[in-house]
């Protein structure tokens, strides 16, 4: 008569752990798992563009880093895009927002755009994602609800305010993509700001040889145009923009 085969395990202490055969690699531990969110799915998508940019931020690639296949993750993001609204929001969240004073609105708006600057510049090329973007994330309404805000604190009419949130929006996006393809012509390890005092030269031989008698006020200029001052030339937009922006201020759209 046959006897049936346990299905459980043998009894007793289990079995001593074997050392690595010759000539194969002891085998790593693998990290233990970790439930998968959304919110894991979007810091993991903000360290591949902090480390390698906007374009390698893929649906395969953030699944990868994260052990798992690009299907799993449409279980939190729709896609892509979605990803890239996530991301830019939770980078918006970085930014420090004032309190509207209209003793000093035109300040606090600069302010306000210099540390949107800070931030966009800290991850990369993450301002590609606000171009031609309509704002629907609870950081970026709360950064454009403090733009609005001190507008209309300083007296600038809703209509302007409107225009001029979307004016500013554009400035900075576009600040801060012009500065990450200017620092990405830097070799890797070289300080980019002496790298930019010789590009720039570079661009200053080139247009002081320039025909005078077809170019004279370029040829006339070259100081000026060559200027590797890259804060000075935001400063000056940014100045431009809100002095713009002033000139429509008046008292009686002042909120009380």
């Amino acid at each position: 008569m046959a006897t049936a085969r346990p299905d459980g395990p043998p009894s007793g202490p289990p079995a001593p752990e074997l050392p690595t055969p010759p000539g194969r690699r002891p085998r790593k531990a693998a990290p233990p798992r970790q439930p998968l969110t959304q919110d894991a799915v979007i810091e993991t998508a903000l360290r591949v563009l902090d480390a390698e940019g906007l374009e390698a931020v893929t649906m395969r690639r953030v699944a990868q880093e994260l052990g798992t296949g690009p299907a799993s993750l449409y279980a939190h993001v729709s896609g892509k895009d979605e990803l890239r609204e996530l991301m830019l929001d939770r980078v918006a969240a970085e930014i420090r927002l004032p309190f509207p004073d209209p003793a000093r609105w035109q300040e606090q708006l600069k302010g306000l755009a210099r540390e949107i600057r800070r931030v966009y510049t800290s991850h990369r090329d993450i301002a590609m994602v606000s171009m031609g973007l309509v704002p629907t994330g609870p950081h970026l309404l709360d950064v454009a609800e403090a733009q609005l805000a001190l507008m209309r604190a300083g007296g600038v009419p809703k209509k302007i305010a409107g225009m001029a949130v979307d004016t500013l929006g554009m400035f900075l996006d576009a600040d801060a993509i012009e500065g990450t393809v200017y620092y990405a012509k830097a070799p890797a390890g070289e300080d980019p700001h002496a790298f930019f005092e010789e590009y720039f030269g570079q661009f200053k031989e080139y247009f002081s040889a320039l025909p005078a008698d077809r170019y004279p006020v370029l040829t006339g200029m070259v100081e000026e145009l060559t200027d590797p001052d890259d804060d000075g030339r935001f400063e000056f937009g940014l100045d431009l923009l809100v002095r713009g922006i002033a000139s429509y201020v008046e008292d009686e759209e002042r909120p009380g």
